[in-house]
C-alpha cells in the first residue's frame, strides 16, 4: 500500500471511516430486513458497493451489488425480475450475511496491515 508513515495515517483514517460506515449499513440492513423493506436495502447495498469498490474490496462490492439487486426485485446479475418479495428477502437474507462475513474477513487483514488487530469493531 504505502511507505510513508504520513500516507499510512491518510490511509488508515479512510480505511477506518469505511469501518464505521459499514457497520452503521449493515445495522441499517438487518433493520430494513426486519421491516421488509426492499427498496432502502436496494440503496443500502448501492450505498456500500461504492465505499468498497473505492477501496477495491471485491468481493464485498460484489455481495453489495447482488443486495442492490435484490433489493430492486431483480436477480442477483440485475438482469431478470424476481416479481416475489420474499424471494428476494430469503437472498437478501443470505447475501447480507455473505457481505458481512466477508467485511469481517478484509477488517481483520486490514486492521492486522495498519498494526490495529485488538480493535476489531465486528462482533
Amino acid at each position: 500500500m504505502d511507505d510513508d508513515e504520513d500516507e499510512r495515517e491518510f490511509s488508515k483514517s479512510i480505511v477506518f471511516d469505511f469501518f464505521l460506515q459499514a457497520e452503521s449499513t449493515f445495522e441499517k440492513m438487518e433493520s430494513n430486513l426486519a421491516k421488509k423493506d426492499l427498496s432502502q436495502l436496494s440503496q443500502l447495498g448501492h450505498f456500500l458497493k461504492g465505499s468498497s469498490a473505492t477501496l477495491g474490496l471485491t468481493k464485498v462490492k460484489d455481495s453489495c451489488e447482488k443486495i442492490q439487486h435484490f433489493g430492486a426485485n431483480k436477480d442477483e446479475t440485475g438482469t431478470h425480475d424476481e416479481p416475489d418479495d420474499e424471494v428476494c428477502l430469503e437472498r437478501l437474507t443470505k447475501t447480507i450475511a455473505q457481505a458481512k462475513q466477508e467485511f469481517k474477513d478484509v477488517e481483520k487483514v486490514l486492521r492486522k496491515f495498519y498494526h490495529d488487530e485488538g480493535s476489531s469493531s465486528s462482533s
